[in-house]
């Protein structure tokens, strides 16, 4: 099974400074409207279908995003999107934005989210069936903190340069 989703983007002229780079903000529209694709592609819910359903959803309470790489306009890249961290209320999702033959990462995104009910305006622990597709898609990193990640990464950015 694959761990790791990704989706193909063309990153659009008005998205980017006036010096042709895509703009950071961007990076983020870029990053979360990937992994909202994803959750629906491969988890097959929609998050406004599952908060209908359940009444919860999941916030976001911390995001670390590195610019490792620019990216140009007119650029494809590939987006893929993991979850690398299920806790009982919290977890963590990793998307990387990489060039198209993926081999250059020009940025990485880490959000962790606190499982939320909308009625009760507290978190809760997820659902067991819920964790446990969530848990399919785990993928156990090397790197345990957001500063050891991005250090690997630009390495291995390094090395493909050569």
């Amino acid at each position: 099974m694959i761990k790791e989703v990704s989706t193909s983007v063309k990153v659009r002229f008005s998205d980017c400074d006036p010096i042709g780079h895509l703009n950071n903000v961007k990076y983020l529209e870029y990053m979360l409207n990937a992994r909202e694709d994803h959750v629906e592609q491969f988890y097959g819910f929609t998050y406004e279908q599952y908060t209908k359903k359940t009444g919860c959803t999941w916030i976001a309470i911390q995001n670390e995003i590195a610019y490792l790489k620019e990216v140009r306009y007119n650029a494809r890249v590939v987006i893929s999107s993991k979850t690398i961290e299920i806790g009982d209320r919290v977890s963590k999702v990793e998307i990387l934005m990489k060039s198209e033959d993926e081999s250059i990462v020009h940025a990485v995104l880490w959000i962790t989210v606190i499982y939320f009910n909308l009625k009760t305006r507290r978190s809760e622990v997820h659902p067991a069936e819920t964790r446990k597709l969530f848990e399919k898609f785990h993928v156990e990193l090397e790197q345990k903190d957001f500063q050891s990640r991005t250090e690997y990464l630009r390495k291995l950015n390094k090395h493909a340069g050569k």
